[in-house]
């Protein structure tokens, strides 16, 4: 049983499955936002087919493009990674370089085969998706103010595969802004190169404005005349728990970093658990606007998804460090 753990722990080191559940619960939040809102039109899929094929198709979509932009991430890195993290499983050989490429094209086929479920028009956007990912790893992440900002929108977008004519978009604005945040502090605090410098910044901050305006302003073009910028049949107090949320998160991130210091430590915990977060934002929307058997659903993917990721990170270090008798 060791030997065939020991065969699957590279592959799961690549595509970091152990953080995908964030990116399924941004999914599976619009599907239950659409699917228990009278006034949130969906496409006939969602209206029509059973919530257990959704809610599947969804976490393949969103577990298969997560994945793909990890492993690709480790494939364009591997001369990089031989010199600054020879501990990645490409770099350190433990995974054949062929083998990462079937893991790419696995992934990719998965995210689009899981997107088939929503649609044509949420399949052609999954596979415009893989191509802003392919972007970024290849260049993006370079520019951090170039980066920064597409890493932004592709969170956004990949939230918008289950229903591309969302109506209520500030979830999706609220996880485009904390997946940017979160991306510049861990930078930051890791002390990657280049370093984000203030123009840089400026340039990050003008390009998450502009995104926010075409977020809003597209959301409107959806909505019935006089919505404004919220609709009237979202309660404003909706807002509160994902707001109490990000005030919680700010906190949290500002103590670990304070505790452990700046450092790749301190920005790997921030990223981890930053992801964590935006499956609970998913589930206050749901509870704010009372939508309480749908918010839970949210709940319980958090609770399996943090209880996944301890036990494969402990895993994974039994696996690199087996505990043994002293003698």
């Amino acid at each position: 049983m060791r030997r065939v753990l020991a065969r699957f722990a590279p592959v799961l080191h690549l595509t970091r499955v152990s953080t995908a559940f964030a990116a399924v619960g941004n999914v599976w939040f619009v599907i239950l936002w659409t699917r228990a809102t009278e006034e949130e039109p969906g496409t006939a899929a969602l209206t029509l087919r059973p919530l257990w094929l959704l809610l599947i198709g969804g976490a393949a979509s969103a577990t298969g493009l997560y994945a793909f932009g990890a492993a690709l991430n480790d494939l364009l890195d591997t001369k990089r990674d031989r010199a600054l993290r020879p501990e990645r499983p490409i770099a350190s050989g433990q995974l054949p370089l062929e083998a990462a490429l079937s893991v790419v094209a696995g992934t990719l086929m998965v995210a689009v085969l899981g997107a088939t479920v929503f649609g044509t028009t949420a399949t052609v956007l999954t596979l415009a998706l893989a191509a802003a990912i392919l972007v970024f790893n290849a260049a993006g992440k370079f520019i951090p103010a170039v980066g920064l900002v597409l890493l932004g929108l592709i969170y956004a977008g990949h939230m918008l595969v289950p229903n591309p004519s969302l109506r209520f978009v500030w979830p999706v604005w609220l996880v485009m802004t904390h997946a940017l945040v979160v991306a510049a502090v861990c930078h930051r605090i890791a002390r990657k190169v280049p370093t984000i410098s203030a123009r840089a910044g400026v340039a990050a901050a003008a390009g998450w404005a502009l995104s926010t305006i075409v977020l809003l302003w597209a959301g409107m073009g959806r909505r019935d005349e006089g919505d404004g910028l919220w609709p009237d049949w979202v309660s404003p107090g909706a807002a509160i728990p994902p707001l109490l949320l990000a005030v919680l998160c700010a906190a949290w991130c500002w103590r670990r970093v304070r505790m452990t210091g700046p450092g790749p430590r301190a920005a790997e915990k921030v990223g981890r658990y930053g992801a964590l977060w935006l499956t609970l934002y998913g589930a206050g929307w749901l509870f704010g606007a009372g939508h309480t058997p749908e918010a839970w659903i949210l709940v319980a993917l958090a609770i399996a998804g943090f209880a996944g990721m301890t036990v494969l990170r402990e895993w994974y270090a039994l696996m690199e460090d087996p505990v043994a008798y002293r003698r």
